[in-house]
């Protein structure tokens, strides 16, 4: 018998698994979203609430004047004084047939009315929309500052996660209508009171607002105060802490410690979002990790340069990598002075500038590796120093730092060099350790960030104490002779 052809019927089902799912509207999400809300503070979940939160990135770059209008006047009912307290940050509404599609069933049940971390919910999406006009940030900031009055009046623990969001949007309104430091004395004082409350995520989210507070006017000294006088939550979200150990990455990297500022910016790479998803971010973390790898004296990869994400932003620090890798200074010099506004709009000027002395170093190592002997006023020549005697100095130093093998003939002018390093000692075996030390922590870390369902050990309890009731009763049942002995241990076994 032949086999029968199913074809057709792959092909149908196929076809149904390919249709693509239109995506919900801005007023159908954010109804959704308030469910989810409603859900998390019924059930003291707050994983819903992450959930809600996880979509505002997406969500309000598709929000306007209309989306917004709609969705509050779909939540909440006429008579409500929320609905109107949130409708006046709003422009006046269009005409009801124009903006809103009313079914009928809405007429007949009316919405009741929300919990409060609805309201600010509404409060922070209506925040990122008066965000995208420079004409409006004189409201965000009155809207900021009336939503973080209305949090701490409320006092409610189901509003963390929310607030966290709250006090970012604070702090992007003050920076981009005001001046920031006007803002920091409220973050201070919130600061203390959410580690008085235990409240991690807000206590994250004020951490790193007053680091880029601090960073954003040079103050690495009181950053680094701040750094030592507090403890970063360490159940902190993933993007809390990619900022965090970025703006500490920033502060070592000034302070010297490049092998700090190394680390924690490998940890900020690790935990940013995905690079389409934050570029912004994911573009800063590598420009200062790209200037802390050659001040390490390390070359970074040049797939690096090649990332779509990063291909454009990180030309300058191309050309940077390029001098440094080749040991002229006079490359280097004229590609300081070409890419100098976009060096100082990164905040990295200063770090750049310092790999002069290891554009002279890789020189003075590519010189000794190629000659055996040569005169000071040939290094002075092609490294185009000033004279002999900082030739003398740079290579002595060198010497001295154990960048190379010689010795500096004074009474004859010239540098002995001498045999290649054989690539065993300390140095590997300090490289390896390092290796163990990050894989070891980054294995800590990920089991840190595993989600567990709560009170899940209690099923197994229950599961545990009901096995020996039923033995205790058994045993019980067995002393008193109902059951006979055999019976109990199977029957005809």
């Amino acid at each position: 018998m032949a086999d029968v052809e199913m074809k057709d019927a792959k092909s149908k089902s196929d076809a149904k698994d390919d249709v693509p799912l239109t995506p919900l509207s801005p007023v159908s999400e954010i109804k959704s979203n308030v469910t989810l809300i409603e859900r998390a503070v019924s059930t003291l979940e707050p994983r819903f609430t992450i959930r809600v939160l996880r979509s505002l990135t997406a969500l309000r770059k598709r929000l306007d004047n209309k989306a917004l209008w709609d969705a509050i006047s779909e939540v909440y009912p006429q008579d409500s004084q929320v609905r109107s307290s949130l409708l006046l940050w709003l422009p006046v509404a269009p005409a009801l047939d124009e903006y809103m599609e009313i079914d009928a069933t809405s007429l007949l049940k009316p919405p009741l009315e929300t919990v409060p971390e609805t309201e600010i919910y509404f409060r922070l999406l209506i925040l990122h929309h008066l965000l995208t006009s420079p004409s409006t940030y004189s409201d965000a900031i009155d809207l900021a500052n009336e939503t973080v009055q209305k949090i701490q009046s409320l006092n409610r623990r189901s509003l963390d996660p929310i607030a966290a969001r709250v006090w970012f949007a604070l702090e992007r309104a003050y920076e981009l209508g005001g001046d920031l430091s006007d803002a920091r004395p409220l973050f201070l004082a919130a600061q203390r009171t959410a580690s008085l409350r235990h409240d991690d995520e807000t206590q994250a989210s004020l951490i790193n607002r007053l680091l880029r507070s601090y960073l954003h006017y040079s103050l690495y000294d009181q950053a680094d105060k701040l750094i030592s006088k507090t403890n970063f939550p360490a159940s902190a979200p993933n993007s809390q802490y990619a900022r965090y150990h970025y703006y500490l990455g920033r502060i070592k990297a000034v302070q010297l410690d490049y092998t700090a500022a190394h680390t924690n910016l490998q940890q900020a790479i690790r935990r940013a979002p995905a690079p389409k998803l934050a570029p912004g971010f994911y573009q800063a973390v590598h420009k200062l990790f790209v200037v802390v790898e050659l001040l390490m004296g390390d070359i970074p990869e040049r797939s690096l340069f090649r990332h779509p994400v990063l291909e454009k932003a990180l030309r300058g620090y191309f050309d940077i990598v390029k001098a440094v890798r080749t040991g002229s200074l006079s490359q280097f010099q004229s590609t300081l002075s070409t890419h100098s506004a976009g060096f100082e709009a990164d905040k990295t000027y200063t770090l750049v500038a310092r790999l002069r002395q290891n554009v002279i170093k890789t020189g003075i190592r590519r010189l000794s590796l190629s000659y055996s002997r040569i005169s000071l006023r040939d290094i002075c020549v092609k490294l185009h120093l000033d004279s002999e005697e900082d030739a003398e100095y740079i290579v002595g130093k060198a010497i001295r730092d154990g960048v190379i093998e010689g010795r500096i003939v004074h009474e004859k002018g010239w540098m002995e060099c001498g045999g290649q390093k054989t690539g065993y000692g300390p140095e590997v075996s300090e490289m390896y350790s390092r290796r163990i030390g990050y894989c070891l922590e980054l294995h800590n870390q990920s089991v840190k960030a595993m989600r567990f369902p709560l009170n899940a050990h209690r099923k197994d309890l229950a599961d545990a104490e009901g096995a020996r009731e039923r033995e205790k009763e058994l045993a019980k049942e067995i002393q008193e002779g109902e059951i006979e002995e055999e019976d109990a241990l199977g029957g005809d076994f």
